[in-house]
């Protein structure tokens, strides 16, 4: 008599008591191993990555442009700081993508921190600097490079998540999101209250030093992922009209969030007479429901990959219906109260996480599917693509939509986003009736032995 382990559909292990004549005769449920101490290790790191990250940038919100207007700054230069950190991003991403198996995954992550963590300290400096041109030149220079930093440690993070843990993409990226929910929950507050406190220096001196504490710990605890680099390149990947689809649903997320950084603090603090600090408890709306629902999603996508077009197609339509209300919009002749901003808001924030957890591993599965080989560098150029998609989104949320604020106004503004976000929700859900969704390709599976545990165990 033999014994014999295998594994079902849900990553669940049976041992089986097998005769002579191969036939089972009885089945015996083997409780699933735990993580392994790396795994845990290198979420944590990634989690760390997240949250940092998310802080320094969401810490602008409440008080920065209040400050650059102090300084001389007009709401078109605004948007354009905000924007310029979002094309260096863009340009990063794709470079960074396509090289990182030549540059290594773990020196392109804690090189991108070190770098933000300097720029963060830099930019707590340049109250010190002449309002007007010098001051606007700077910002534009600090955020710039520390964009790149910010690049290079997020593009690195994704590829590495979705090498560990190749059929767990989604739950590992909705359970990074508490963390990266948690920055942005925590910077607007959090900055807020030390801008009031404090002045304008203290919260980056103290994020920076945060920040720079990461490299180490990171140096640490990351593994060190060797792969063959690859010839394939991004233009092959827009050549698929679904990753098109979903490339622009994620520019109209980016897009959202850019436009709300550059201009909601000023519509709050003009139109409600609200301070900083009250300010930041306003976008808490944005954030808190996104990072309490994204680990559910996250779960329930990768249990049941065909429900991740819909939730896409939905989370779409309800943002833009959150943004057409968030003003709310001139033609619906309605009064705009400060618990409408807040609770439109919330459902921006709930739709933001049904529509861009699915968006990352939905990519993964057509790229496969078109023929690239699995592994390290496919994964980078995935990472590197969303993460200029995103950029570009970044980039004309506030650039575009600070445009419209200053010429029109902000209810204007807010619609014209929505609009977007709307109009990718119907484009994608129109393709999705007209081309079924095939069965979803189920990844390889990890090949080594710290990478072959479940995620989630009773």
């Amino acid at each position: 008599m033999n014994w014999r382990l295998i594994m079902d559909t849900d990553h669940e292990y049976q041992q089986r008591d097998v005769d002579d004549n191969g036939q089972s005769e009885s089945t015996t449920v083997v409780p699933r191993q735990r993580m392994t101490r790396q795994q845990i290790l290198t979420l944590i790191s990634i989690a760390s990555v997240n949250f940092s990250s998310m802080i320094c940038y969401s810490i602008l919100g409440p008080f920065f442009p209040n400050e650059a207007v102090k300084k001389g700054a007009s709401q078109t230069d605004i948007g354009l700081i905000f924007g310029c950190y979002a094309v260096c991003n863009l340009i990063g991403s794709l470079i960074l993508g396509k090289y990182i198996v030549q540059i290594g995954a773990k020196f392109m992550l804690v090189t991108g921190l070190f770098v933000s963590s300097g720029c963060t300290i830099l930019f707590g400096l340049l109250d010190r600097v002449p309002a007007g041109p010098p001051f606007i030149a700077l910002c534009f220079i600090v955020r710039s490079i520390d964009a790149l930093g910010f690049a290079a440690a997020m593009t690195s993070s994704f590829a590495m998540t979705a090498k560990i843990f190749p059929n767990n993409v989604a739950t590992v990226l909705g359970s990074l999101e508490i963390f990266t929910g948690l920055g942005l929950i925590l910077g607007p507050p959090v900055g807020g209250w030390f801008y009031q406190s404090f002045g304008y220096e203290v919260p980056f001196m103290l994020l920076g030093c945060f920040l720079l504490i990461m490299v180490p710990f990171n140096i640490y605890v990351l593994p060190t992922i060797e792969a063959d680099a690859s010839k394939d390149s991004f233009f092959r990947l827009l050549t698929n009209v679904k990753i098109l689809l979903i490339c622009y649903m994620i520019f109209t997320l980016s897009a959202g969030l850019g436009f709300l950084d550059a201009t909601l603090s000023l519509f709050a603090i003009e139109k409600f007479n609200l301070s900083p600090g009250y300010v930041g408890l306003i976008m808490l709306g944005l954030s808190l429901p996104y990072c309490l629902a994204s680990p559910l999603m996250g779960y329930f996508v990768d249990k049941y990959p065909a429900t991740r077009s819909w939730f896409m197609v939905t989370g779409g339509l309800a943002t833009g219906l959150g943004f057409c209300l968030l003003g709310p919009a001139p033609f619906l002749n309605i009064s705009g109260p400060l618990w409408l901003l807040v609770v439109m808001l919330g459902v921006i924030g709930f739709s933001l996480g049904m529509t861009a957890l699915p968006t990352f591993p939905e990519i993964i599965t057509c790229v496969y599917d078109q023929g690239y080989e699995e592994g390290l560098s496919t994964l980078g150029l995935v990472s590197g693509l969303f993460g200029a998609v995103w950029s570009f989104g970044m980039f004309y949320g506030p650039i575009v939509g600070g445009l419209i604020t200053q010429n029109l106004n902000f209810e204007w503004a807010a619609l014209i986003q929505g609009s977007l976000a709307f109009l990718g929700g119907l484009l994608l859900g129109l393709y999705y009736i007209f081309h079924r969704p095939q069965p979803q390709r189920q990844l390889a599976q990890p090949t080594t032995e710290e990478e072959t545990t479940p995620l989630l165990n009773p």
